[in-house]
């Protein structure tokens, strides 16, 4: 070590003396290679300052005593820039860790979500779900029970980052066991509020819609826990209504009872959930109307359901100049025969 520091005072002392005879480039571009070394060698800013001075003070001895008195204000600059340079640097460490792992993180909570195709010839399912920063407190879900009836869900979380993401995964395993029992939407709602309400932060709540079509008699069955309202397209009428329902937010309180609607579905009929992110985008700077969503929904309904989730998210996106604010959920089911 000791060895080390002769070595880069003798290094410096060559390329100080050079650089005061002539003042070349040549001189300058060893000073930047001298720098990588000082890095790899460890020097804070105040050693490199140490070590200019003293190289300086032995090749000019005859220096005024205001100089060295500078030099000694310009030493304690630099250990005052130094230990905030090195707390900076321990901050950037760790916040690259923590951007790491919340990337390890956001790829295990796609994993969640279900991306398999319906292998339905009478359902078009098509869904969209993109978070507004890395981790997503919006939920959605898909299948089929035993009797071969659609199940469809959209969830939000009341909350950011990772613990609206934690109560994604717990609604996410909560959902997949309780759908196992073909219940109806308005009391897997009941049993899915008893689950949330005995293992999220009190603080924390949760919005639902959950659907189910029966596909032996194309009646699609909802019940809502608090969330965004939806909309259904008549295609025999060409009307869009709103999919609404009412009910307590899941986790408030252990004893909830939802209420359940059901409608039927006809051909070329389709239900639309989302989340409150679709309805939070703004247009020109104003929250979208549900007329104007509506709108842009209509001039695609010609497409697949996954083409027009995708046009709407694409439309919505750049009316945003490309930043949401809000975590973005759009699912479409749409009866074809």
């Amino acid at each position: 070590m000791e060895e080390m520091k002769v070595s880069m005072y003798q290094l410096y002392k060559e390329m100080l003396t050079s650089y005061l005879e002539n003042q070349s480039e040549h001189a300058l571009y060893h000073a930047q290679q001298f720098s990588k070394q000082m890095m790899e060698q460890d020097m804070s800013p105040e050693e490199t300052v140490s070590l200019h001075i003293s190289v300086f003070q032995e090749l000019k001895d005859d220096l005024s005593q205001e100089v060295i008195d500078s030099f000694d204000l310009l030493l304690e600059v630099m250990i005052g820039y130094g230990l905030a340079y090195r707390e900076h640097q321990s901050l950037r460490d760790r916040q690259q860790r923590l951007e790491s792992e919340l990337d390890v993180a956001a790829r295990m909570q796609k994993t969640l979500l279900p991306h398999n195709d319906l292998k339905m010839d009478q359902i078009d399912l098509g869904v969209i779900s993109v978070p507004a920063s890395k981790m997503s407190g919006d939920y959605y879900h898909y299948g089929t029970d035993d009797s071969g009836n659609v199940i469809v869900a959209v969830a939000d979380v009341i909350g950011k980052g990772v613990p609206a993401a934690l109560s994604m995964s717990m609604i996410k395993y909560a959902v997949d066991t309780l759908t196992e029992k073909e219940f109806q939407p308005a009391s897997l709602l009941e049993s899915l509020n008893r689950v949330v309400h005995r293992n999220i932060d009190e603080d924390m709540f949760i919005t639902m819609m959950y659907g189910l079509y029966d596909s032996t008699d194309h009646t699609f069955y909802y019940a809502s826990a608090g969330h965004e309202p939806g909309f259904v397209y008549d295609a025999s009428e060409d009307t869009f209504d709103n999919l609404e329902a009412k009910g307590l937010v899941l986790g408030v309180s252990p004893k909830v009872s939802y209420k359940e609607s059901s409608f039927s579905l006809k051909e070329n009929d389709f239900v639309v959930l989302l989340s409150d992110g679709v309805t939070e985008c703004r247009v020109d700077g104003e929250f979208i109307e549900r007329a104007q969503l509506v709108d842009i929904i209509r001039r695609h309904q010609h497409l697949t359901a996954q083409e027009i989730v995708d046009q709407v998210y694409q439309e919505l996106e750049k009316a945003q100049e490309f930043q949401l604010k809000d975590d973005f959920t759009l699912l479409i089911l749409r009866r074809k025969v």
